[in-house]
């Protein structure tokens, strides 16, 4: 066989196979019987093959003969309609529910009460030798500052039975205001046991609102992944760690974890309020994967005759060893059940290519090609009067002469276009290869433009949102309708080629909520354009000083921006590979969504800092109003230089005062000697009129102050100063919550643990 057939059938395999395996996913064996043109068997003849909508296909079975040792389901008819639930195989299949109180400051538990259920069974794919069942969610509530109880949900799988639960299908999630989720399993009758033990934290600090529905990134859920080599694991349970006392049990008074489906569970945030409020809504539990095979014996040496009880019976089948057993699979352009006889059926080609457009490409046989179906594949020819190989699109016919004559003619015509076009190709080729294309093309998380695609998603460049030093920023509008901005680069010579080339695989792999993300780039152009996604409110200097002004804008806003804003240099600072600097901070450069998000953004003097090499530069180009003093003398650019032009910026958003620059530095000087004062609220914007805000605003100005200390050794870094930031937006919930019950409880302003703890590293 030539590689190019390899190479075919293997194509063909692996889409065969996702085809097979989504139907499989979806319980849905009609999609199968569509796959063969026909609907096959799934189990022995004579035995039945549904529990009320779930195909129970062999090896599993309900009743006598219908099934292999292990695989024996029992249809409950009390349910409407009916449910299936693995047998408990004399005492060694089921799940044991386990509630338990814990009262006191200690919440200490009390005496345990257990019952045992059958484990419910959703659907079965031979083809992946999955199982999936529904597993109970195990939940703590809390009823009182010194009460919970606890719901506790532990599986039992025959230990010597067919049944793993698979390590690679399922996920550990905890979900909770404060919840430290665990993975118990192997324990013993005594539950003491714990072999492997896997868990993850969820703490929100009392902030609520810093939830995002569908994120399970440790603010209100969780996520553990199971490693492939894990045990085998036939009895587990999700639990707790001692985190049941915790501020704020009212409103968020739960706490839950489950062994699931890995990507089933999309979080929700209204799962943190109530009272078993996720349990309740999942109260028939949530999908866990179980991996299934033939425990004893293992597949016969080729050549060799199988052994008595081989469950690989139907012919066009094929034996696959596995940690526990064997499993069996239908052989390539074959389907169905090969645990039954004759339950591996040919598949119809050229039946099945004309159901949908995937298909034709599983089974290509071109216009010009007669598709016939033979055992095992099928046949693809050109038709008569034609030759060359239809199943590749190569058929052609002999043409007449004059046919001839007018092939030539239009020949010559086409070659005069493409002369004409070929040196415009080799221009947008030049612009390609100088702006770093070969190299960038291979880059993950970007996409490559081509100009024409550019022209069209922004209208013909028919939209402007801004002009600087730099060029034009556009509107534009990709085919699922999400807006971006197309912004004009520097042009690229070939010194700087290298440095362009490292700017953009930098930003292409930053991933973080509060820095723009650059989704693409066009280089077909003399300077490369650059595809961001948008920014609906434009940036923080529009929203505080220009044409996008918002006069009142709310403090707890104004703390949510400076914490955003903070996160997102912190990331680029030390959440990457190799540590990076912006070196152009100012407030003009921190973009906002329409929820004032804050998204750090213009990286064209973002420098990659490699460990190990100098740190200098005389190629940065800031804002002078907010510039490290330390670059004006010395031309060095520091991560601290960063926290330096930070440090303005949050002058600006507390005073509302747009930062001026003159040689004495009389606008970051004067609010220095004022905080020193304890005269800063002299300064702050005249719309704040409340003690509490004016209390927090002071406190913001304290990390400003230490943000621009003149020596860099003694400012905070970005880390610190996000943590500062975070430890105010507590105090500002608090305070929140605490006036709406108790009146005006100012926070003290020198309530900042971090800043605390700096001050008196310093002084000793």
């Amino acid at each position: 066989m030539s590689r190019a057939s390899q190479s075919h059938s293997h194509s063909q395999m692996k889409l065969l196979l996702s085809i097979l395996l989504l139907a499989a996913e979806t319980g849905h064996e009609q999609t199968m019987g569509a796959i063969a043109g026909q609907q096959p068997p799934i189990t022995r003849e004579g035995c039945p093959d549904k529990c009320g909508e779930t195909s129970i296909p062999f090896p599993f079975g309900m009743a006598r003969g219908c099934f292999r040792p292990g695989f024996q389901v029992v249809c409950n008819h009390s349910f409407r309609p009916p449910r299936a639930f693995l047998a408990d195989n004399g005492g060694r299949t089921y799940q044991r529910m386990m509630d338990q109180n814990y009262t006191g400051p200690s919440f200490r538990p009390g005496e345990p009460l257990r019952r045992n259920k059958a484990v419910e069974l959703i659907d079965v794919s031979v083809d992946k030798s999955e199982a999936r069942i529904y597993t109970a969610v195990s939940s703590i509530c809390s009823t009182s500052g010194t009460h919970a109880v606890g719901r506790y949900a532990f599986t039992y799988l025959d230990k010597a039975g067919p049944f793993l639960a698979s390590p690679v299908r399922n996920v550990l999630v905890g979900v909770g205001a404060r919840v430290e989720a665990t993975m118990v399993s192997s324990f013993g009758e005594t539950e003491k046991a714990m072999a492997y033990r896997p868990s993850c934290l969820s703490d929100l600090v009392g902030n609520l609102q810093f939830t995002t529905d569908g994120e399970c990134s440790g603010r209100g859920c969780c996520v553990a992944v199971l490693p492939p080599e894990a045990p085998l694991l036939t009895r587990f349970v999700a639990g707790f760690r001692p985190r049941h006392r915790r501020p704020g049990w009212e409103s968020s008074p739960c706490s839950y974890g489950m062994v699931v489906q890995s990507s089933w569970y999309n979080f929700s945030t209204p799962d943190l309020y109530g009272y078993e409020a996720l349990s309740g809504r999942l109260a028939r539990g949530v999908p866990a994967v179980l991996d299934f095979a033939i425990r004893k014996g293992r597949c016969p040496p080729d050549g060799q005759q199988p052994p008595a009880g081989y469950a690989c019976v139907s012919g066009n089948s094929s034996c696959s060893n596995e940690a526990r057993g064997y499993v069996c699979k239908c052989s390539e352009h074959y389907h169905g059940n090969p645990y039954i006889t004759n339950g591996c059926q040919d598949v119809d080609e050229c039946k099945l290519r004309k159901q949908s457009h995937e298909l034709r490409l599983l089974y290509p046989c071109y216009d010009d090609g007669i598709c016939s179906n033979r055992v095992g594949g099928y046949d693809c020819r050109c038709k008569p009067g034609m030759k060359g190989a239809a199943i590749k699109g190569h058929c052609t016919e002999k043409f007449p002469l004059p046919a001839k004559v007018v092939v030539g003619i239009a020949a010559f015509i086409v070659v005069s276009v493409l002369m004409v076009m070929s040196h415009q190709l080799l221009k947008l080729k030049r612009f390609y290869e100088q702006n770093g294309g070969p190299v960038l093309k291979g880059v993950k998380n970007i996409r490559i433009y081509r100009r024409k695609q550019l022209k069209q998603i922004t209208n013909n460049y028919r939209h402007i949102i801004g002009e600087g030093h730099f060029g034009k920023v556009y509107m534009g509008t990709l085919e699922d309708k999400q807006h971006v901005a197309i912004k004009i680069s520097i042009k690229v010579d070939k010194d700087m080629k290298k440095e362009f080339i490292d700017e953009v695989i930098i930003q292409s792999g930053m991933r973080h909520k509060n820095i723009v993300r650059l989704l693409g780039c066009c280089l077909e152009v003399d300077a490369p354009m650059l595809v961001y996604e948008y920014a609906a409110r434009g940036s923080l200097h529009d929203v505080l000083f220009g044409l996008r002004r918002i006069d009142i804008i709310p403090v707890h806003t104004r703390l949510g921006i400076a914490v955003g804003s903070a996160e997102g240099l912190a990331y680029m600072h030390s959440a990457v590979e190799s540590t990076i600097r912006h070196g152009d901070v100012k407030s003009a450069n921190i973009l906002l969504d329409d929820k004032f998000i804050p998204k750090v953004s213009d990286f064209g003097t973002t420098r990659l800092l490699v460990r190990g090499k100098s740190v200098k530069t005389e190629r940065v180009v800031g804002d002078l109003n907010y510039i490290d003093p330390i670059y004006m003398e010395h031309g060095v650019v520091t991560q601290k230089s960063d926290v330096y032009g930070f440090g303005v910026v949050l002058m600006e958003l507390i005073t509302r005062r747009p930062a001026i620059h003159d040689d004495r530095r009389s606008y970051v000087a004067s609010f220095v000697q004022a905080s020193l004062d304890k005269q800063a609220r002299n300064f702050f914007d005249q719309a704040i009129t409340s003690e509490g805000d004016i209390k927090l605003l002071e406190m913001v100005g304290e990390v400003a102050v230490e943000c621009l200390k003149p020596n860099p050794e003694e400012r905070l870094d970005m880390k610190q100063v996000e943590q500062c930031l975070v430890q105010i937006m507590g105090q500002s919930a608090q305070h929140a919550q605490e006036t709406s019950y108790h009146g005006d409880l100012s926070p003290a302003p020198d309530d900042i643990p971090l800043l605390k703890e700096t001050r008196i590293a310093r002084m000793q």
